[in-house]
């Protein structure tokens, strides 16, 4: 992560300092960068350098009689205000001066006052002497360069303390984009392109906040739930932030971006470099924040203690939410969400469903593959016990519940074959688990000996990834269908019944617009609705600091964190327009009018006409 020069909201240039061709010694040097320090104090330069140095570090080093540590000044460097060209010079410098031999600790006899024989062999004892000091330098060399790969390969390729490699090769942490556009993956180049190019010009204003946009950045192991969309999650938090920095308000937003890796394993990795930077970067929101599982609340909870807005994209499940009630751990202060609830979508679905009699099992989880609690697949399994329009119809007898680490694929087909063996025509399955397993299920229905008895399966929003083309959904003899609930589709949003459609297409014309230089697949918001959602949620906390801005102490005052989080629970009234509708955020934290968005959509084969109409 690149530290911009000057800091947020710095009017004056920095400090010109001494030349390093000028310096001749380790005293010299250390007298250097005492000057370059200027009149900013030890917590000062502390705060800009991220965290990687403290008040004591700075004040040791520049008062030791030795030559700092290099990972010293190159820390201490940028702190100060230089750019990268004379970062560049200052380390030549540095790497000249610690291969030097140290002088004689006193005067010595003069060359002169030597007897000839004894000058010859000072001669040759000196050329010799010489052959090893460069020997000795180039061995120094060469492992100070070996020590720096081994630092690169640690750090993902990069010089960054934020990025951290982790098993596999796979990075993980914190950067602003300047780190390299394929630190999280390839498939992520076009968007940390203009991430670092819209955060360059961004910083090079001045005036301007942090905002951070956390998730798992990838879905390199097996054991990962998401199934790509994160890319296109990504791209819609960035299009909010490039069209606010647009608008004649201020502060502008400078965006990092966190990888909590695949299936979040490394939320801490990412969480303590954010919480390390909160107050040198100015970080005033966290957007994003994962999935509804156990790696996120511990996540939450920990940007909760560090007094950070947070303003959740996907997690859906009952209680996750500033009551904290998700875990009954107490209150998660500062958290919001944009997202529908799995009541929300579960209460839709029973109002689809229509008066008729039904029996239905239910199959669900309530675990990852990591071992940790699932709250979605909890949640659900909750709401499906708990809503009066979908209870009244459970056979108590059909209750199926598996472990993924135990191999889904081999248990998820005896499960299906129970459907025809309970001695009841079981119609419809309540799928409580994750759309990762969904398709091998799907498949198994097919293949049971009842496969000839239609089918309905209910389940929740994880399940708008599913291809909706999969052959088990288009098997003449086997019919399935599959209902769950969501936002509305891409039709949906632009058609006529849609009131704030003008509100989407605003969107979908930013979105596919240049960013940069770069261009954003329009298929993106039409395969996945977490493009939408991540732009709602980084809208949601832009208008927060907005309305901080406009209360603030003055025209050119930045608001912190603490103004942020209290204008975020009062966006009421429909205050933040959003690629999804107007919506506000209530006192717990959730979206509001979520009635007037909550969308019922069918794949496979079509319901019985009494069922009533779906999306």
């Amino acid at each position: 992560m690149r530290l911009p020069q000057g800091r947020p909201g710095a009017a004056d240039e920095p400090d010109k300092g001494p030349a390093p061709l000028r310096v001749r010694d380790q005293k010299e040097f250390r007298d250097a960068l005492k000057e370059l320090r200027g009149t900013r104090s030890y917590q000062a330069v502390a705060t800009a350098s991220k965290g990687g140095l403290s008040t004591t570090t700075i004040h040791n080093v520049l008062t030791k009689d030795a030559l700092p540590s290099r990972d010293f000044v190159a820390k201490y460097l940028p702190a100060c205000g230089l750019g990268e060209a004379d970062q560049t010079e200052w380390l030549r410098c540095w790497d000249a001066l610690s291969s030097r031999p140290a002088p004689p600790a006193g005067p010595g006899r003069r060359w002169g006052a030597l007897p000839g024989g004894a000058r010859g062999r000072l001669r040759a004892g000196l050329a010799v002497g010489t052959v090893l000091v460069l020997t000795a330098a180039l061995v120094a060399w060469q492992a100070h360069e070996s020590h720096q790969d081994r630092l690169r390969e640690q750090h993902c390729g990069t010089s960054s303390p934020h990025l951290v490699t982790g098993p596999g090769g796979e990075c993980t942490g914190v950067t602003d984009g300047h780190d390299g556009a394929a630190v999280f993956g390839d498939d992520l180049k076009p968007v940390m392109k203009a991430i670092a190019a819209e955060n360059t010009t961004v910083t090079d204003g001045g005036d301007y906040v942090t905002f951070a946009f956390l998730t798992p950045l990838s879905s390199t192991d097996a054991n990962s739930l998401t199934v790509g969309q994160y890319v296109a999650e990504l791209e819609g938090a960035y299009t909010a932030v490039e069209e606010e920095n647009k608008k004649d308000s201020r502060p502008r937003i400078r965006l990092l971006v966190a990888s909590m890796g695949s299936s979040e394993r490394a939320w801490r990795t990412a969480v303590d470099q954010l919480t390390s930077v909160k107050d040198g970067e100015h970080l005033v929101a966290v957007a994003g924040l994962g999935l509804s599982q156990q790696e996120t609340v511990d996540a939450t909870r920990e940007l909760a203690k560090a007094d950070l807005p947070m303003i959740g994209d996907l997690i859906t499940a009952d209680g996750f939410d500033a009551t904290g009630a998700v875990d009954g751990k107490g209150p998660i202060n500062g958290l919001a969400r944009v997202a529908l609830s799995n009541t929300d979508q579960l209460t839709a679905i029973s109002k689809e469903l229509g008066s008729g009699r039904r029996t239905a099992a239910l199959v669900s989880t309530q675990v990852t593959p990591n071992g940790t609690r699932d709250l979605y697949t909890e949640s659900l399994r909750k709401g499906f016990r708990s809503i009066a329009g979908l209870k009244k119809h459970l056979d108590p007898n059909s209750d199926f519940s598996f472990d993924p680490r135990g191999g889904p694929g081999a248990i998820l087909p005896t499960i299906s074959q129970n459907f025809c063996n309970t001695g009841k025509t079981i119609d419809t399955v309540y799928y409580a688990a994750r759309v990762k397993y969904l398709p091998g299920f799907l498949d198994a229905l097919a293949q049971r000996s009842c496969h000839a008895q239609p089918l309905t399966v209910i389940t929740g929003s994880d399940a708008a990834s599913l291809d909706p083309t999969v052959d088990a959904l288009h098997t003449a003899d086997a019919p399935v269908t599959v209902l769950y609930a969501s936002f509305p589709g891409p039709a949906q949003l632009s058609g006529p019944a849609n009131p704030d459609r003008g509100l989407y297409e605003a969107f979908v014309k930013d979105f596919t617009a240049p960013h940069h230089d770069q261009q954003f697949p329009a298929r993106h918001l039409t395969s996945s609705y977490w493009a939408i959602v991540a732009h709602d949620a980084v809208l949601t906390a832009s208008t927060a600091l907005h309305n901080a801005a406009a209360h603030g102490a003055g025209p050119t005052a930045l608001p912190n964190r603490y103004a942020v989080r209290n204008e975020l629970y009062a966006l009421r009234n429909d205050a933040v327009a959003g690629a999804s509708g107007h919506f506000g955020i209530d006192a717990d934290g959730d979206r509001t009018r979520t009635d007037t968005v909550t969308t019922v959509h069918r794949l496979g084969r079509p319901l019985p006409a009494s069922t009533g109409r779906t999306g």
